[in-house]
Formats: C-alpha cells, structure tokens, sequence
C-alpha cells in the first residue's frame, strides 16, 4: 500500500512538470510582417500554407499566436517544394523557430530548419547541410559554416513534397533535433547563443518555396 501511494505521487509530481498543448494551425493565429497563412489540403492532409506577401530581403518565420516556450519539446510535420521544379539552386528552407522574442521583423530567436533537396543529394556534402541551427541575430548558416563548419549542421533522410516530422527537444541552453520520427536526434546543439530564454513558437518559411505546416503540438518542462 505504501508502495502504490509512493508511486502515485511520483506520477502527480511529473504530470506536474510536464504540460502537453496541441495547437490548430490557422489563418487566425499564425502571422508574419511579410507573410500570411492559408488554409489548405496537401497531399491529403490540412495544414497552413505559409505565403510571401512580397519578395526580396523579408522576415521568413511566422509567428504562432499564444505560445509561450522556454524548456521542453515542439513537434509538428512539415512539407514544401520549389516554386520552379527546374531550380537546381534552391534548398526549400523549412523549419521551426523557438523562444521567439518580438513582434516585427526585428525579431530574436532560435532556429532548427531544413533543406530539403539536400537529403538525398548525389553530393555528400550537399547531404552533410541537410539540417541546420541558427541564432538570430547575428548566427546565420554562413557564420557557423565559416568559424565551426559541420558543428551546427547535419544529414538527415527528406525529401520534398512529403510530410515529414520534426520533433526539437530543449533544455536550457542546450537543443536537440529529430528528423522522421527517428529515435537519436540527428543534430544536437550544447550552446544555444541566445542562452537561457522564452518566447513565442514560430514557423520558418522560404520564398523560393511553398511551405506547409501541421500537427503542432508543444510539451513544456515546468
């Protein structure tokens, strides 16, 4: 009897921790300065299409509203493809953006995202820059590849036009990220530069590109 009391207290101490939210994705509570969301059907599936109001130098993640996320775990699934199916330049850019600080294209966060066309790449090192980590501003893939190359970046299995899952795991200044339901994480970050902070959840998108996004779902470590 002690033994069952000890147990179930240990299991009210952990749901305590630990606070699972799903998000529905929508044109009402995802928004950018330079983007807007669509509600779409792809490959069988709803999800947010995120579009470019205008092209050139913008801001590339939209915001998720009502999100708040210091330590824990994001997922969600995400698709994209070229907007020229005849570009051999463009990597489709995808990915998630945490502990977002700000409103407008002045923004402060992390970043795991994506090249999709380099997953399966003929070229090993195209292969090598499937995934990447960034730290805005100031972090951008260029700086990391010139002082630290292949420390921030990876290969992981994508492709485009499929629905992939991604799953970031964070714990104070230190980040993981999953790529296709994998069970070890494909790139692993132990110095986050912005360091220990929180912010909103948002959704990184390329112009190039259309991108799509569903099934977020955010558990944060209280």
């Amino acid at each position: 009897m002690i033994k069952t009391t000890i147990v179930f207290i240990c299991m009210l101490i952990f749901w305590g921790q630990i606070s699972a939210q799903e998000i529905k994705l929508s044109t009402g509570n995802v928004s950018g300065p330079d983007l807007k969301a669509v509600a779409v059907n792809y490959l069988g599936k709803p999800a947010v299409r995120i579009d470019f109001i205008k092209k050139g130098k913008v801001d590339d993640i939209a915001i998720v509203k009502g999100t708040n996320f210091k330590n824990g775990t994001v997922e969600a699934e995400l698709a994209g493809e070229r907007l020229d199916k005849n570009d051999t330049v463009s990597r489709v850019f995808i990915g998630v953006a945490f502990r977002v600080h700000g409103l407008d294209s002045a923004k402060r966060y992390e970043c795991f995202y994506l090249r999709l066309t380099n997953g399966r790449a003929h070229d090993q090192l195209r292969r090598n820059h499937s995934t990447q980590y960034i730290s805005m501003p100031g972090y951008d893939f260029a700086r990391f590849r010139r002082e630290s190359p292949g420390v921030y970046e990876s290969h992981a299995d994508m492709e485009e036009r499929k629905w992939i899952k991604v799953k970031v795991v964070v714990h104070d200044d230190r980040a993981q990220l999953y790529v296709g339901g994998a069970d070890q994480p494909c790139l692993v970050v132990n110095d986050l530069k912005h360091g220990i902070s929180e912010g909103f959840i948002a959704l990184k998108a390329d112009d190039d590109a259309t991108n799509y996004f569903r099934n977020l779902k955010i558990t944060k470590e209280e």
